[in-house]
């Protein structure tokens, strides 16, 4: 039996956590280490499966099968296409980067800068090892739900993930929040408990789906069930395959997060740290999106081509919606919150575009938006922390006393506009010439997100990095060498795939292939009129 690495890639970060949690309360340092030392590990494990993954071989690779609950049907299956590896690399990579951002977010009451822990008069214990430990978790369960091939298994994991997300949110919120404390701790008890609520009501609403797949298909298996389909040997009627695939849809669509179902997200970001911010958005809400690839147009490929036009319409107003909101926001983490939303709308678009094209490019966005925003909201995170707000307005002048931070502050917004030459731009520029192959109005529509991008983008930096600078930021130090050392391989990576993205798109696309099998569609094909 050949060593089961993708159940490796996730027990790893998982006892990782156990043994986090279990350091003594007056080893903060311990614990800060142990869980980055895990974390490293757990990306030599994603960087041994992306090696052995065989971008021409089967659809699932590295595949594992378990009994489970075998009454119900239930089995412990795990396999992974080219979007999973793709998204599991992406995972891996990034937790490092969090951990070592986040390395003084959970000490006792930090002086400026949050470089050494002092007692105040306000002193409060924050439990340093559970908050490693909760990040080491949901890194975990995040990884484990890319390679789930059982349908119930991933919809453990979909709802399982929530509970740490929910500590990290109202336990370790920001601590630059304008008010009293007692306000910040309401703001994030709102904020987290908003996140848990919404995201319930969708994996309740998906669970009584679940349950229809099964008296339906009678089993949870993903490979069976899409075999069972091709074969005709399924039978599923028109609108239980409508039902089935909108309850899945809708835990999808408020886990991506998709307009009108995004309103958690602006809360949540902003009231939690930066780290825990980039876990929100660049990590675990891309579990719905890919969810809506691997189980929307796997499962129900019927269902997503009738619901197609309506997905595209709420794929168009989060673009649009989230962008005009950034435009206007006053406060820094939002704007990154709805710049994400806005973001998010070009994934959903780009894979319900049903064109390769359109969900090689869906595919890249999800992974090129996951380090593009890291670099952004960690930058972000380091410039708040030295101020002591999240205003726009109380900043000015940085980039004369803090030309580093400044400088990479701006490439992760240039990113984040999609800026020729950074990774993102390869990403958009296929969704929009997947749509616009198929459906031409809605690419033209979406291409005003573009706009307001590099309209709410240069503004940000214009506000807060140019002009005179400000009395309360002459002072504020540059970034210091663990910053730097978050900061800059992110920025290597964002150059490196906007010039190179190949070793992307060779694992990415052959797995796209078999979706659009899975829809029975294939690309259109230009018109082009005969020369007269």
């Amino acid at each position: 039996m050949s060593f089961p690495l993708l159940t490796a890639a996730a027990a790893l970060p998982a006892v990782g956590a156990i043994a986090t949690a279990a350091v003594p309360a007056g080893r903060r340092t311990a614990a800060k280490w142990l869980a980055l030392l895990v974390s490293l590990g757990t990306l030599v494990l994603a960087g041994i499966i992306t090696a052995r993954f065989e971008p021409g071989g089967d659809r699932y690779q590295l595949t594992e099968s378990h009994a489970w609950i075998a009454d119900f049907g239930v089995r412990y299956e795990l396999g992974v296409d080219g979007i999973a590896v793709a998204l599991l690399a992406l995972t891996a990579v990034l937790i490092p980067f969090i951990i070592l951002a986040g390395w003084h977010d959970a000490d006792p009451s930090p002086a400026s800068g949050g470089e050494t822990p002092v007692e105040t008069k306000n002193y409060r214990w924050r439990p340093t090892q559970g908050f490693f430990a909760l990040i080491l978790a949901v890194e975990a369960m995040v990884i484990l739900s890319f390679e789930a091939t059982d349908v119930f298994l991933f919809y453990i994991l979909f709802e399982a993930m929530l509970i740490p997300m929910y500590f990290l949110i109202g336990g370790f919120g920001d601590r630059a929040h304008a008010g009293s404390e007692e306000n910040a701790a309401a703001q994030r008890s709102y904020a987290a408990v908003k996140f848990l609520l919404y995201n319930l009501v969708g994996g309740l609403i998906m669970l009584a789906a679940v349950i229809g797949l099964y008296v339906v298909a009678g089993n949870f298996s993903l490979t069976e069930i899409a075999a069972a389909r091709a074969s005709g040997d399924l039978e599923m009627s028109t609108n239980v395959e409508r039902l089935l695939f909108l309850g899945f849809f809708f835990a999808f669509a408020v886990k991506a997060p998709l307009w009108p179902l995004h309103t958690w997200l602006p809360n949540a970001m902003g009231e939690s740290t930066a780290p825990v911010a980039v876990l929100i958005t660049a990590v675990v809400d891309k579990v719905g999106t890919f969810a809506m690839l691997r189980f929307c147009l796997g499962l129900f490929p019927e269902a997503s081509k009738w619901a197609t036009p309506v997905i595209l319409v709420l794929a168009l107003i989060s673009i649009v919606y989230g962008a005009l909101l950034a435009v206007g926001q006053r406060d820094i983490k939002r704007l990154v919150a709805y710049a994400s939303i806005s973001h998010f709308g070009f994934i959903v678009m780009g894979i319900f575009a049903m064109t390769s094209q359109g969900q090689s490019g869906a595919t890249l966005y999800m992974v090129n938006h996951g380090i593009s925003t890291a670099a952004l909201m960690l930058v972000a995170g380091f410039l708040i922390s030295r101020r002591g707000s999240r205003l726009i307005a109380d900043y000015g002048g940085v980039q004369k006393v803090a030309p580093v931070l400044a400088g990479t502050f701006l490439i992760g917004g240039l990113a984040t506009l999609s800026l020729p030459g950074l990774a993102p731009f390869v990403s958009e520029f296929l969704v929009l010439v997947g749509t616009f192959a198929r459906y031409p109005v809605v690419g033209i529509i979406a291409t005003f997100g573009i706009v307001l991008a590099a309209l709410y983008t240069l503004v940000l930096y214009q506000r807060t990095m140019t002009g005179p600078v400000k009395e309360e930021v002459r002072t504020l130090p540059d970034l210091r060498p663990r910053e730097l050392a978050v900061v800059a391989p992110l920025i290597a990576l964002l150059i490196f795939l906007g010039f190179f993205p190949q070793p992307l798109t060779k694992i990415v696309n052959p797995a796209v292939e078999h979706t659009m099998s899975d829809v029975q569609q294939k690309d259109p094909q230009p018109e082009v009129e005969a020369a007269q």
